[in-house]
């Protein structure tokens, strides 16, 4: 199998905003802050042109992960085609959430928690490193967003 052609920092940029734009789910990794044990799971998320939300119950372990440490590394897409993004995270209950907001992330992800009972929270991830590459040949130059800064 041959790998397209790298694209350019510039391209890759336009084509990792379209994937946070587009895409639904994203495989969500934390660890538990007492024993470093890992724990990822997949979840919905919207973009809001500067940060992904996602939300899951408060008492399960990526909620708990995620009220007690500050950052969150996420992954987008399929192995030859990934965006890794690492951020500070910021819990929000669902009366803290703009209507707007919320309805948003219901139309996009089909899901609304705001209708649920069972303790959900949103968490807003604000990107402080993105990369993004498809084959080795992209490798080199696949950090796009370093200290929430852009690159290209």
């Amino acid at each position: 199998m041959t790998a397209p052609p790298a694209r350019d920092r510039k391209q890759r940029k336009q084509d990792t905003l379209d994937r946070l734009e587009e895409e639904i789910d994203a495989w969500v990794a934390t660890a538990d802050p007492a024993s470093g044990t890992p724990y990822m799971v997949p979840l919905s998320f919207l973009w809001d042109g500067s940060a992904l939300l996602f939300a899951t119950p408060a008492a399960g372990p990526t909620g708990r992960n995620l009220r007690s440490g500050s950052t969150v590394r996420l992954g987008i897409g399929a192995t030859r085609d990934v965006v890794l993004v690492e951020g500070d995270v910021e819990a929000l209950a669902p009366d803290e959430l703009p209507e707007k907001t919320g309805d948003a992330f219901a139309e996009k992800t089909g899901f609304d928690p705001r209708q649920l009972t069972s303790g959900y929270l949103y968490f807003r991830v604000r990107p402080l490193r993105i990369q993004a590459w498809r084959e080795a040949n992209e490798l080199a130059g696949r950090e796009l967003l370093r200290d929430g800064e852009w690159l290209a």
